[in-house]
């Protein structure tokens, strides 16, 4: 594991964004849902300012860093836009965010009510990427990257040190994945104290193709879940973390990724976007199994979901 994502700059990173991110509550599921013998853990970072787990490394890297006068610049399928134009207003700094075409209208609704400029450019997050480089070298900006950067993962792996510190006896922790700077800082936090186990849907399976073959692989993602999960490689960074300390990538299709938010609504009154669901999906259709009396924790990690279509699932 690299050793500049460390446990003690997690807890630096938790002391420096205390006060600009929530501390998420964890809720009881009880097991009979999935079918178990044990209450689930539900971390409901998806009632976290601006939707998702992502404020937490968009602050660290403001708060870490001296911010230029041109301000920061970042790609997004969405939800690490919006982070990054929240954290940069209530800091006083502009942003420039650079969006695929497939990102949702709430999720670019978002990001424009924080102020920052919006850039819409691309079919998915690479070419958003590619432009948002651009701009960079162009400007001068300070860029954020969504997974890829070392105060990215620090932030993301506070999450961690709140989780382990609210359901001290879990097990197990199955976490959604994209680029896998979230994954990445919650396993370095844990540094095999638990199994972590990703979950990534079917279509948009960068971390799986990575571990098969031993290397970061490029992939094209698509389906459901593709705004939040749908990278198209696993970080550099990351990865050997993975390697290390993540159990498995489980799969799941777009069809429970949607059931699950229908589920999650129905019974829970949660709204959740479709990358947002896909950890639990992983226990309600049976992509992972927890063995009998294992204490399994799932990270809710993403809320920012269009209504209309949340309403159309549910109908």
């Amino acid at each position: 594991m690299p050793e500049h994502i460390t446990k003690a700059a997690i807890e630096a990173a938790y002391e420096r964004i205390a006060g600009r991110v929530r501390r998420t509550p964890v809720t009881a599921l009880d097991g009979q849902a999935v079918g178990h013998d044990r209450d689930l853990v539900l971390k409901l970072e998806c009632l976290q300012h601006a939707g998702s787990f992502k404020p937490r490394g968009a602050f660290n890297s403001l708060l870490g860093a001296e911010v230029p006068e041109a301000g920061v610049v970042a790609a997004s399928g969405g939800n690490h836009g919006a982070a990054v134009a929240y954290a940069a207003s209530t800091l006083g700094h502009p942003a420039h965010i650079f969006v695929p075409e497939i990102a949702s209208p709430a999720k670019i609704n978002l990001i424009r009510s924080c102020g920052a400029e919006m850039h819409v450019t691309g079919a998915r997050y690479a070419d958003a990427l590619a432009a948002s480089e651009e701009y960079q070298a162009a400007s001068g900006a300070m860029t954020i990257h969504a997974y890829n950067q070392v105060s990215t993962l620090e932030g993301q792996g506070t999450l961690g040190l709140e989780l382990e510190d609210q359901a001290p006896d879990l097990d197990t922790v199955l976490i959604a994945v994209g680029g896998g700077g979230f994954i990445g800082g919650v396993a370095s936090w844990y540094e095999g104290r638990v199994k972590i186990v990703g979950v990534e849907p079917e279509t948009s399976r960068c971390l799986h193709a990575a571990l098969e073959a031993g290397t970061p692989v490029p992939v094209s993602p698509e389906g459901v879940a593709a705004d939040s999960l749908g990278a198209s490689s696993a970080g550099d960074i990351m990865f050997p973390i993975a390697q290390r300390y993540v159990d498995h990538v489980a799969l799941v299709s777009d069809e429970a990724i949607t059931a699950t938010q229908r589920w999650c609504w129905l019974n829970l009154r949660l709204a959740s976007e479709p990358g947002g669901a896909a950890a639990l999906a992983a226990l309600l259709h049976g992509a992972y199994t927890p063995a009998p009396g294992e204490r399994v924790g799932v990270v809710m990690c993403g809320g920012n979901v269009d209504l209309s279509k949340l309403t159309d699932i549910c109908a």
